[in-house]
């Protein structure tokens, strides 16, 4: 009866979040992961960067999602980069996996800025399993089964404003729409996937030798959906460890820490919803990051 239950929370969640909200993954990491979202961060800064992300959402509760991240960036001379992302996520009875290559190009702006442009291509496989909809009472379109290892192509763009004090980000990771799983009024149809446009910045203020405040935002905007602005203040000590709170507007609050060398980023973030149907049986949203810098 629990995982029942637990199931139909889920779905409850899921039919809101389909139809009114991202239906791809919100990090609480985001600004240690641009990566996955703007392909104008691969080669950024003439570094090349190996990055895995896990995060579980509404820990202990069967059926949540689970999503892994992985990213590679490298330079190819002074203005060109190159990379490959890859996210899997799995909600319920949907499992998702996106593999990209990313290119950017650098323009010097003058001494002081630096622009990045980015093209984002590779493949996006889908997958959703109409008998685990049956078990729980949700009447399935009989053109679902078609989802099935659906394989479609992807494209993205993003663009990167640098300053040595500050950045603005802005890149929509999937252009085009492909099928998937729709939840409305108990039933589950054929839907399509929904642009999601991303806008970021954050600037570094100098306190002291040994502290450096990073206030960011990210702003995500989705096609019928409301905005998602996450507020993120980070506190830099030493150069060594980053404690920041992440405020995701009327919908969450984030704890994060981050441990860093020259050539480490190893982190924890924990996540707490304001309002879940599940609040009595999750254990919150538990996400690592971890960047290595060759």
């Amino acid at each position: 009866m629990k995982t029942k239950h637990f199931a139909f929370g889920i779905l409850y969640i899921l039919t809101t979040w389909i139809i009114r909200a991202q239906q791809d993954t919100n990090y609480s990491f985001y600004n240690y992961n641009m990566n996955l979202v703007n392909p104008a961060y691969a080669g950024v800064d003439q570094q090349t960067k190996l990055g895995l992300n896990l995060r579980s959402q509404w820990a202990s509760v069967q059926g949540a999602p689970e999503t892994q991240s992985l990213f590679f960036g490298m330079p190819v001379g002074n203005n060109l980069g190159v990379g490959v992302s890859l996210i899997n996520d799995k909600t319920f009875v949907e499992d998702q996996l996106n593999i990209n290559a990313d290119f950017s190009y650098k323009l010097q702006l003058g001494a002081a800025h630096e622009i990045y442009f980015g093209l984002k291509a590779g493949i996006h496989s889908y997958d959703v399993n109409t008998d685990g909809l049956q078990v729980y009472d949700v009447v399935p379109d009989p053109s679902l089964t078609d989802l099935s290892g659906r394989l479609t192509p992807n494209v993205g763009v993003g663009a990167l404003l640098k300053h040595d004090d500050y950045f603005v980000s802005f890149s929509v990771p999937k252009l085009l729409k492909p099928d998937r799983v729709e939840f409305q009024d108990g039933q589950a149809r054929m839907g399509i996937d929904r642009i999601h446009m991303y806008l970021s910045a954050g600037y570094e203020f100098y306190l002291s030798p040994a502290l450096t405040l990073r206030p960011t935002t990210m702003v995500r905007h989705v096609e019928n959906a409301p905005l998602s602005v996450d507020l993120t203040p980070v506190l830099q000590i030493n150069e060594k460890f980053d404690l920041g709170l992440s405020y995701r507007w009327d919908e969450s609050m984030a704890f994060l820490f981050v441990f860093k060398t020259d050539w480490l980023q190893a982190g924890y973030a924990y996540e707490s919803a304001f309002e879940s149907p599940v609040r009595n049986a999750e254990n919150g949203t538990h996400e690592l990051l971890f960047n290595i810098t060759f």
